[in-house]
């Protein structure tokens, strides 16, 4: 299989396996109108398997949300068939309109066009809570 090298464009590497489409989704990136590659299941030294998501043209991605689903990968930005940078996301403190309340008596639910407001409340276990009724978030 030859997956061809990224002119312009964006590589997000070392994304756990079998989640490359759940993090297409997460960003907002519509594989029918993105001239795009997935790898999946492509061997890795560091984790034993890995996906690699190639993005023709894009210049961005949104670090915040792709920390919250995909906290070890890693966005190389590529201008001229070159990396000229290398970004590593970590995770934010406070997330709008990413996660959804599962809290069925939430404001949030109940009520249309309220924002999804969640906050960190734990590093290392990656946990949210919700900034209307303290209800953990669900990945």
């Amino acid at each position: 299989m030859e997956v061809t090298s990224v002119t312009n464009g964006i590589i997000i590497d070392h994304v756990p396996a079998g989640t490359a489409l759940k993090v297409l989704q997460f960003l907002h990136i519509d594989p029918a109108k993105t001239k795009l590659a997935l790898i999946m299941n492509a061997s890795s030294q560091r984790y034993g398997t890995k996906d690699i998501i190639k993005i023709e043209d894009e210049t961005s991605v949104d670090l915040n949300v792709l920390s919250l689903i995909a906290r070890q990968a890693t966005v190389d930005i590529v201008k001229g068939g070159k990396i000229i940078d290398k970004q590593q996301p970590s995770l934010p403190e406070h997330v709008v309109n990413v996660i959804s309340c599962t809290n069925p008596r939430c404001v949030t639910t109940t009520e249309h066009g309220i924002d999804q407001l969640f906050h960190l409340m734990h590093t290392k276990r990656q946990e949210y809570r919700c900034d209307y009724c303290d209800e953990e978030a669900k990945f």
